[in-house]
């Protein structure tokens, strides 16, 4: 996946790292259990991704945590081969790529494993997680599942 590009410096300023508060403990904790946590909101009764602690639909704040299925679609991809901020540079190219969840959020996240035929939309994916690196949280990402047809069938 990556092209061993070059390394950010020890102590470099980092643009990938999430601040963990309070909030989002959970949602990290599940992370590195190779858990996916969205939100569920109980008076309109949809789910929603990214973490909020309010429902982005209704505005209620009745949502509580739920796990989810790991199971996604393609929605859209962006082959990345330049990125200067620390440590995405060492990781060019990398598949930048939005996902629908089968519970309905949609999701950005990076798309892994990716076949020689290429990404398409609609393509079936499963979530993966990607190790933590030193003190880093474990991160979603999605890989294709395997069978599918190519671009060409």
């Amino acid at each position: 996946m990556s092209s061993g590009g070059p390394k950010p410096p020890a102590g470099a300023l980092r643009f990938d790292l999430p601040e963990i508060d309070a909030f989002t403990r959970p949602y990290w904790d599940a992370a590195a259990e190779d858990r996916l946590l969205i939100r569920r909101c109980a008076d309109c009764g949809r789910a929603h991704h990214y973490p909020r602690e309010f429902c982005p639909y209704c505005w209620s704040e009745d949502v509580a945590w739920e796990e989810a299925s790991g199971a996604a679609t393609l929605y859209t991809w962006s082959v990345v081969h330049r990125n200067d901020l620390p440590p995405f540079g060492a990781r060019v190219p990398y598949t930048a790529a939005v996902v629908d969840l089968v519970e309905g959020p949609r999701m950005m996240t990076e798309l892994i494993e990716v076949p020689a035929s290429g990404p398409r939309v609609g393509m079936r994916l499963r979530v993966a997680f990607r190790a933590a690196e030193g003190e880093a949280p474990a991160v979603p990402v999605f890989r294709p599942l395997p069978g599918q047809p190519s671009l060409l069938a």
